[in-house]
């Protein structure tokens, strides 16, 4: 791998770096604390768009990770940046819960099922079937689709449970469009997350647990990629990927001195 300059930004996954099923990953509140006393500039992030910034602050907290609300990018901002850079002030019917519209409400856009400019689909836990209709009776009207990621799945307790993708393939099934994903492997996402701390992809690394979200997106922005095992790839699975990640660890822990 040719030589990059020394790392000065760091952006890393939530779910399967820090914490995994509702408990942290040893070394991650001292990667974290760490990360903190360095000044250097850093973002958690997720594609789960349910919660705002200010909620996963308290989960996290509850955990205890300390994560500044400023320091939580989610696919919910990645969405509401996005859109507000392509039509201001417009209007959106949506799909989602509190993290997705309070991301929307809050660069003033209108949420309206009356000829909105976009249909947004986000994370839920309360797929409606009416819901899904009327998004596609106004898609088929002129309104733009968008996602917030690609998910197809989500971890519980029980088992898998259908995402976001999933649902989105679903309505692209019944209108014959596909959406807009604005979330991870969308570079999208880690270059507004870039440019929300000041930083720069040439200086930053990207932690993650997934080839093909969170290194691919983190590849296609430009910045230096750690897999860590403790999450959804499993070592033997890097090989089938047609990229790679500039390291590949064991877990946070084995991250800390690299701050």
């Amino acid at each position: 791998m040719a030589d990059r300059r020394p790392i000065e930004s760091w952006l890393t996954d939530m779910d399967g770096v820090l914490i995994h099923e509702g408990v942290p990953i040893p070394g991650a509140d001292t990667f974290l604390k760490k990360l903190r006393d360095s000044g250097k500039p850093f973002l958690v992030l997720t594609n789960n768009s349910i919660y705002t910034p200010r909620d996963l602050h308290a989960r996290l907290q509850r955990m205890g990770l300390d994560v500044p609300i400023a320091n939580i990018w989610t696919s919910a901002l990645a969405t509401a940046r996005f859109l507000d850079d392509q039509r201001p002030g417009g209007t959106a019917y949506v799909i989602g819960e509190a993290g997705l519209t309070t991301a929307l409400h809050d660069i003033g856009y209108i949420l309206t099922d009356h000829e909105p400019d976009y249909v947004v689909l986000g994370e839920t836990r309360t797929y409606s079937f009416e819901a899904m209709t009327k998004a596609v009776r106004l898609i088929d009207g002129g309104a733009r689709f968008i996602c917030t990621n690609p998910d197809e799945t989500g971890p519980s307790t029980e088992g898998r449970l259908p995402a976001t993708g999933a649902v989105a393939a679903l309505i692209t099934k019944a209108t014959g469009k596909q959406p807009y994903f604005a979330g991870k492997p969308n570079p999208l996402m880690m270059r507004t997350g870039l440019n929300a701390i000041g930083a720069h992809s040439e200086t930053s690394a990207m932690i993650g647990d997934r080839m093909d979200t969170d290194v691919l997106a983190g590849m296609e922005a430009g910045m230096q990629t750690f897999l860590v095992l403790t999450g959804l790839t499993r070592p033997e699975q890097v090989e089938d990927f047609p990229y790679r990640p500039s390291k590949v660890v064991d877990s946070i822990a084995d991250l800390v001195d690299r701050v």
